[in-house]
């Protein structure tokens, strides 16, 4: 009887906890960061090591590399930030596009007293990892881009005729309006378009995330990173007449990017490994975090 009901409280911990939200560890530091360029950016670190930037995408904050984060910081220290106009960072007018982002990023890093890191990035955290690892090559020991475009770069006109990429271009005061009060309505068709499996992201990290978007000026801030794209694509141009020569590795979900996040990296990047997560969408930390966490940390382990 006691055997019976030790399981049965140990299994509903075990369910409580994989429907929580999602969290860094408690034991990072928090710190809010003034830039040069004028915006605050939040971030969290902790842990100690060889130092690795995770750089989140939309739909998300910083929280969503939970799983990865509790991973690293046994043997690295984790710099890990809400990116401009997200979380707990500032929501300027202005001022989104990745190359400018990359910059701030730059220097939250240095600001903290580090230098070299590795970057890992998911989503549109991967344009800003792109632009930074164009920026600062020898302060980039690794790159790894997870399901998500670089703008200008490989087949990016056609990506932007797909229907799938709707809320590329929804934006602006109207669409501010429509999704006012509506926001988990409005992430839950992106979250469900790109998931491989309805269930993924779970109710406890879709009330969260939006919530996180849910603030005045959160839903203006996050469109402003889809209408920065036209000089993103400008400034990917640039950078790209000159190729990364760090190692990159080019992982998308078997039921989303899946080998073309590679194609896509080889056009500005010569030393790329090619990854595909079977069975996951987009949403890798959410959808297949055991493996995808396992990948990651081989691939930036590996001399």
């Amino acid at each position: 009887m006691i055997h019976r009901l030790l399981t049965a409280i140990i299994l509903a911990a075990a369910v409580a906890c994989c429907h929580a939200q999602p969290s860094l560890p408690a034991s990072f530091h928090a710190k809010t960061i003034h830039t040069p360029q004028g915006p605050d950016i939040f971030v969290r670190y902790g842990g100690t090591g060889p130092v690795a930037l995770l750089l989140h995408g939309y739909a998300e904050n910083s929280d969503s590399w939970a799983p990865l984060a509790a991973d690293l910081m046994r043997d690295h220290t984790v710099v890990v930030p809400d990116l401009l106009g997200i979380g707990r960072s500032s929501k300027p007018a202005d001022g989104y596009d990745k190359k400018t982002q990359a910059q701030e990023i730059r220097f939250v890093v240095t600001s903290l007293g580090f230098d070299k890191t590795f970057v890992i990035a998911h989503d549109i955290g991967n344009m800003v990892a792109y632009a930074y690892a164009a920026q600062f090559p020898d302060k980039t020991l690794k790159l790894v881009v997870m399901d998500a475009p670089i703008p200008g770069i490989g087949p990016w006109n056609e990506i932007l005729l797909s229907p799938g990429v709707w809320h590329f271009n929804f934006h602006g005061p109207d669409a501010e309006r429509l999704v006012a009060g509506r926001e988990r309505i409005y992430f839950d068709r992106i979250w469900n378009d790109f998931s491989a499996s309805p269930s993924e992201p779970d109710e406890a990290t879709r009330n969260f995330f939006a919530a996180t978007y849910a603030v005045p000026g959160g839903m203006r801030a996050g469109f402003a990173q889809f209408t920065a794209f036209s000089q993103d694509a400008k400034d990917n141009l640039v950078f790209a007449q000159t190729k990364l020569t760090t190692p990159v590795m080019a992982v998308g979900g078997e039921k989303s990017f899946g080998p073309l996040q590679a194609q896509i990296m080889r056009e500005v990047a010569t030393n790329v490994q090619q990854e595909v997560v079977l069975g996951s969408g987009h949403w890798l930390m959410e959808e297949k975090p055991g493996y995808t966490v396992a990948l990651l940390r081989k691939f930036i382990d590996t001399p």
